[in-house]
């Protein structure tokens, strides 16, 4: 084999070596499991402009110390979208972000749609959760919800 081909292969292994490497700190290596029962799940309430915990069974989630917009949920509420409507404040901006396709509950391009065509209910569930992320909850009818951290209006373009 020649000089020019040797360092081509050469070339070829390391960019995929560095791809997959690339790939797996993308989707795995970052984020951690949150242990079921250690998440309260909070909205804010009209009234108050607080935050309360809501009812929330069988969470499961994702976060991850590298970025505050990879928190990610899944869980469902007995409460209605009636009885949260009228209690804590709607977020107009929804746009759930998409998690790693190993979290198998949370699909983001579903909830968005669901939440364009007014299926799921958008709600803030904690404003400035960090420095400009927000911290919202999709309700659907059937008591399904999902949660994720999204940026705020400070870093809005």
């Amino acid at each position: 084999m020649s000089g020019g081909k040797l360092i081509g292969v050469g070339l070829l292994v390391v960019a995929l070596i560095a791809g997959v490497m690339l790939y797996y700190m993308q989707n795995f290596a970052f984020y951690d499991e949150i242990e079921q029962n250690t998440e309260v799940v909070e909205l804010t309430s009209i009234v108050s402009g607080e935050p309360e915990e809501i009812i929330a069974d069988g969470f499961e989630g994702i976060d991850s110390e590298s970025s505050p917009i990879r928190f990610r949920g899944c869980f469902t509420t007995p409460m209605s979208q009636a009885l949260l409507s009228e209690t804590y404040v709607s977020y107009d901006k929804a746009v759930p972000l998409n998690g790693p396709t190993w979290f198998a509950c949370y699909d983001a391009k579903v909830i968005g749609a669901d939440i364009e065509a007014g299926v799921a209910l958008p709600f803030l569930a904690k404003a400035d959760v960090s420095n400009g992320v927000d911290r919202v909850v999709a309700v659907y009818p059937d008591g399904r919800a999902f949660i994720w951290h999204q940026l705020n209006e400070k870093f809005a373009e």
